[in-house]
């Protein structure tokens, strides 16, 4: 048996649609990463970008169990001393619900610049409304 190694420009990306009402964070950002990274393609290829690209809807409707939303934080840094800020997942799913599910996502990628390529590729929208229509995503049930 022979194995096979995907070069760049050599196989298609598709397009999903999914849906976040009611699904777990940690849950579905894990498929979503799985099929960014082009891990349920029999032609995966650990150094290939050979993922999919993923439309998330309905950001603002996704659920954090047990008390997460009010004790799980983010933390970032100014730069500055004394600059670290933090917030809720409470507060960033009022704010901006986009940037939950990408954080979720962005952590179970390779820490690399194959990673960085592959978040890219993953569109998040808060409300049900996309502009992605041209490319006819498929619509996928996780």
């Amino acid at each position: 048996m022979k194995t096979v190694s995907m070069k760049s420009g050599s196989f298609e990306q598709d397009w999903f649609l999914v849906d976040a009402n009611e699904k777990i964070l940690g849950r579905f950002a894990s498929e979503i990463a799985s099929i960014l990274r082009g891990k349920k393609k029999p032609i995966f290829t650990p150094h290939v970008d050979t993922g999919d690209f993923v439309v998330v809807v309905n950001a603002e409707k996704i659920k954090l169990t047990g008390k997460k939303l009010k004790d799980k934080k983010y933390y970032r840094h100014t730069g500055y001393p004394g600059g670290i800020k933090e917030i809720s997942a409470e507060k960033l799913l009022e704010k901006k619900p986009e940037d939950l599910i990408i954080k979720a996502v962005r952590g179970m990628l390779p820490k690399n610049s194959l990673g960085r390529q592959m978040i890219t590729k993953l569109k998040v929208y808060a409300g049900p409304a996309h502009p992605h229509n041209a490319q006819n995503p498929k619509t996928l049930n996780l």
